[in-house]
């Protein structure tokens, strides 16, 4: 090729992909629990509502049921006067995320339902959480 005729290309810059430090701690949090706490490591679960989806993914879920806010994490252990603990899970400063408004709401909503309903910065704060709501005693149901 003559020089006139070479195309110069813009070598691409590559760009490191993002760290999803939250799912990390939250993944970090779930070994520990396996390890130290198999019962609750059984009974806990994730919900995995957030993320980004394609619209008609987004729209079917939706309708199916996905609603925003909901805590990211639920222990159905009924504790301390409580039905279970549901914890909204952040990673740890400075890389959490802040609380958006659906999830205050919805942390209200299951607060006032008789739930406890927390927000947890890291896998450390949230076993730390885990621990003391296990601490308290059974929560006993009247038929």
């Amino acid at each position: 090729m003559k020089p006139a005729a070479m195309k110069l290309f813009k070598t691409p810059t590559t760009r490191a992909k993002p760290v999803d430090r939250e799912g990390l701690e939250q993944a970090a949090l779930m070994a520990e629990l396996r390890a130290r706490m198999p019962e609750v490591a059984d009974l806990i679960f994730h919900v995995p509502n957030g993320g980004h989806r394609v619209k008609a993914v987004a729209a079917k879920l939706k309708a199916q049921g996905v609603k925003a806010g909901i805590p990211d994490l639920v222990l159905p252990m009924a504790r301390g006067g409580f039905f279970g603990l549901y914890i909204e899970f952040k990673a740890m400063p400075p890389n959490d995320a802040a609380i958006s408004d659906s999830q205050h709401e919805r942390i209200r909503k299951l607060n006032a339902q008789g739930y406890l309903a927390v927000v947890c910065r890291g896998h450390f704060d949230t076993m730390e959480q885990i621990r003391a709501y296990l601490r308290m005693a059974p929560t006993v149901v009247a038929a």
